[in-house]
């Protein structure tokens, strides 16, 4: 708590402006320019070889979808005109719609969707599980692609829709699923401008006036785009205090993550809002690296088990808000979701025994090895679940190396799947918002495929083949059931462990409206007030 009055002391007595006497925010410009406060650092542009939130958000402003669900996720054209579906459900194939053109002028072909929809699929479990299905996916000609599948998979549209599907030209598309783009070209409401980019500080991007929105309402990822700013500048400002004087000072509009603590003294100013966009929240992992020492030792995984507590790392959070904006009964999946439940949950749920934690350190013939646990120093939420997991392993007797970095550094690093003594690392805490992680066939922490899956390299045939049984399920009593089965064998082999659910407010100035509900903070839509 101390540090959290800290934090609201630096709030209301720094000083002059942060960008100087001549910083303005968007309503004293004439609302042409937004200026945003993302979560985080936006060190890598390409969102299909990060899962980094901050990505996404960029994604969706750079790039669009074929399909976009709605905040009742449910699946719209978007780039497409429509679909047609063969009467056997094997021959699916989308038309696009007019008007479509890159950033640069050159027209959206179907070339640049298929390529696109195979370089993410590398990516996504999702997609992943969508090109295993299929025999081949081609462009018939410019305006058509074809999906030509093994067996009928109704979650099509809804898995191009709601998984990042973002489509980029062929050129860009043909890039290695594993190796970062260096050309942002998209065919979204707004252009990247990458001269302006400067990764810890700011980013910059410019409305596409060629862009041609739908004509229907938006509603989070599907629905008309209308990019009502001229500019979008984004302000990378870690010190949370820092950000809170800029918002109360009108120097920035909108900051994405206020830290909890501070928005009752940013309230008291009736030219601040603050609101939470995503009903779904997001769900705290504890991800393990199982492909080295020591936590390719499941013994050693399954010590966690009595020991987390998920209330103190939604306490770390969000403090004496905790009950307002946090949950700790969550499980492996989406509080609220249909494949949410109890099985097997008391485990975690019960009283904590840090007793039986240690006594099964000592047998997992853990003999003292340093782990180190990656902690980002820019995202005040995940660096203090971060101190919660650092304080709870030397309980258990565990010798932890808390190494702070920031963000992008951070999520550079967790691609290595060297020992931490060469470079790699053991532990580090994140959130997946709450759509990545309702079922089974879409959370990637409860993937168990290995080096194709995500960081943290979990292995597992047997859960990797209830999976695929899901996808088969005849009904959702069948899906749930499954997914309760899943939950178990999670309980047992410890791919991650959950730290509650959080559910971010975001703060922003009434100058602005339009916020759109949605998982990933969007541009497009806000406009003034």
């Amino acid at each position: 708590m101390k540090r959290r009055n800290l934090l609201i002391g630096g709030a209301t007595a720094l000083g002059g402006g942060l960008f100087g006497p001549l910083a303005r925010s968007a309503a004293a410009q004439g609302m042409k320019t937004l200026r945003f406060v993302p979560q985080a650092n936006l060190s890598s542009p390409d969102p299909i070889w990060t899962s980094a939130t901050v990505a996404f958000i960029h994604g969706y402003m750079v790039y669009d979808l074929l399909y976009g669900l709605d905040e009742k996720l449910v699946p719209h054209p978007q780039m497409a005109q429509g679909h047609e579906e063969s009467p056997d459900g094997l021959t699916f194939t989308i038309t696009l719609r007019d008007a479509l053109a890159w950033h640069d002028g050159a027209p959206v072909r179907a070339a640049d969707c298929v390529a696109s929809i195979l370089r993410w699929s590398k990516r996504n479990p999702m997609g992943g599980t969508l090109i295993a299905r299929t025999n081949e996916l081609v462009a018939l000609d410019d305006k058509r692609l074809q999906f030509r599948l093994k067996k009928r998979f109704s979650a099509l549209t809804s898995v191009l829709g709601g998984e990042g599907c973002f489509i980029m030209p062929e050129r860009v598309a043909k890039s290695d699923a594993f190796t970062q783009i260096s050309e942002y070209v998209g065919s979204g409401p707004y252009r990247f401008l990458p001269t302006e980019w400067v990764a810890g500080a700011s980013a910059a991007y410019a409305r596409n006036d060629k862009y041609v929105p739908r004509a229907e309402p938006p509603s989070m990822w599907s629905g008309g785009k209308v990019a009502h700013f001229e500019r979008v500048e984004w302000k990378i400002i870690p010190d949370p205090a820092t950000a809170a004087a800029a918002l109360q000072r009108g120097e920035v509009d909108w900051w994405e993550n206020p830290l909890p603590d501070l928005l009752p003294t940013m309230l008291k100013q009736p030219a601040i809002r603050s609101e939470v966009l995503d009903p779904l929240g997001a769900l705290g992992v504890m991800r393990f690296n199982h492909l080295n020492a020591p936590f390719n030792n499941l013994k050693l995984r399954q010590a966690f088990i009595p020991a987390i507590d998920q209330n103190e790392f939604v306490t770390a959070v969000y403090g004496d808000l905790a009950g307002k904006y946090g949950r700790h009964d969550a499980g492996f999946f989406t509080a609220g979701s249909p494949y949410a439940s109890d099985a097997g949950l008391s485990v975690l749920r019960g009283k904590r025994d840090m007793a039986l934690a240690r006594k099964l350190v000592a047998e997992s013939g853990y003999k003292g090895e340093e782990i180190l646990l990656m902690s980002p120093s820019d995202q005040q939420n995940l660096q203090a679940m971060c101190q919660v997991a650092a304080d709870l392993m030397k309980q258990m007797g565990l010798n932890v190396n808390y190494a702070s970095m920031d963000w992008g550094t951070l999520i550079q690093r967790r691609t290595r799947k060297e020992p931490s003594s060469a470079g790699g690392w053991d532990m580090f805490i994140t959130t997946w918002a709450g759509l990545s992680t309702a079922s089974p066939g879409n959370s990637q922490p409860m993937r168990s495929n290995g080096t194709a899956g995500w960081f943290g390299w979990a292995t597992s045939p047997r859960m990797e083949a209830l999976r695929e049984q899901w996808f088969d399920a005849p009904d959702l009593p069948a899906q749930q059931k499954i997914a309760a089965d899943m939950q178990l064998l999670a309980l047992e082999e410890v791919p991650f462990l959950p730290t509650g659910m959080f559910f971010t407010p975001t703060g922003h100035r009434t100058s602005i409206t339009g916020l759109l509900k949605s998982g990933t903070a969007l541009m497009y839509g806000v406009k003034p007030a």
